[in-house]
């Protein structure tokens, strides 16, 4: 029977997979580690939430979960702005939600990624980590820190002789997620959260949604002339709607 621990399982993406692993039967239980409250209408016996701020210098919380054997970790935040509005204290604030939590999680259980036994592992990236990002500056840079972490630490999983591996998903906009200030939409994240289940359960290193259908020539453009695509990638945000005038 499997273990899940879930880091963000609060909301979004993580809630949504938090939903489906407590409905499946080889599932025994999942953990939810969460700054805010596990939503009640989504409590099952299986599901068991603590609430921890990653702003926290102290994480052994994390080594109560020793039964584990899958861990997701969807935890982060970003808006759009530019780099001349955001806020000098903002910018630590990103680092330490979005990134260095990740780095202190794997830490804690590398020694089962490192094992024999099987162990899966997911870490909600962002497509923003692969390519310039104008109007996520900030954002862009704790997910291009997160992407090199990952690819580097899977290596070091490869060359020690484990098959375990850490799936870096990396979608664009996700669309039923309070991402941008919006709220979590349970029916229109089950597909993307079933298939990122099914790409952390096949040990799986990479998982870019709609990648055939968009990113794939995104980044085809973005190697080909960075500069050009970050200024198309500027003019198309600005002209998406989603920009608001933000305060200093």
């Amino acid at each position: 029977m499997k273990r899940a621990l879930i880091v963000g399982g609060s909301s979004g993406i993580g809630l949504s997979m938090a939903v489906i692993l407590s409905g499946r039967e080889d599932v025994e239980k999942v953990y939810i580690v969460d700054k805010a409250p596990f939503p009640e209408y989504c409590l099952t016996e299986k599901i068991d939430y603590h609430p921890f701020d990653l702003t926290a210098s102290n994480y052994s919380i994390f080594d109560t979960f020793s039964d584990v054997d899958t861990l997701i970790v969807t935890a982060g935040f970003g808006r759009l702005a530019l780099f001349k509005d955001i806020d000098e204290a903002l910018i630590s604030t990103y680092f330490n939600v979005n990134t260095l939590p990740v780095l202190r999680i794997v830490k804690h259980f590398y020694d089962k990624l490192l094992g024999k036994e099987d162990f899966y592992c997911g870490v909600m990236v962002s497509i923003a980590g692969f390519m310039s990002s104008p109007f996520f500056s900030v954002y862009g840079a704790t997910k291009a820190a997160l992407k090199i972490f990952i690819e580097s630490v899977n290596v070091e999983l490869e060359k020690a002789g484990s098959s375990n591996r850490i799936l870096n998903v990396s979608p664009g906009s996700i669309k039923g997620t309070n991402f941008n200030n919006g709220g979590t939409d349970l029916s229109q994240l089950t597909d993307l959260g079933t298939r990122i289940i099914s790409e952390m359960e096949q040990k799986n290193d990479l998982f870019i949604p709609q990648y055939d259908t968009v990113y794939q020539e995104v980044l085809r453009r973005y190697h080909e002339d960075f500069r050009a695509e970050g200024r198309h990638s500027y003019d198309y945000k600005l002209n998406s709607g989603r920009i608001t005038k933000q305060k200093k």
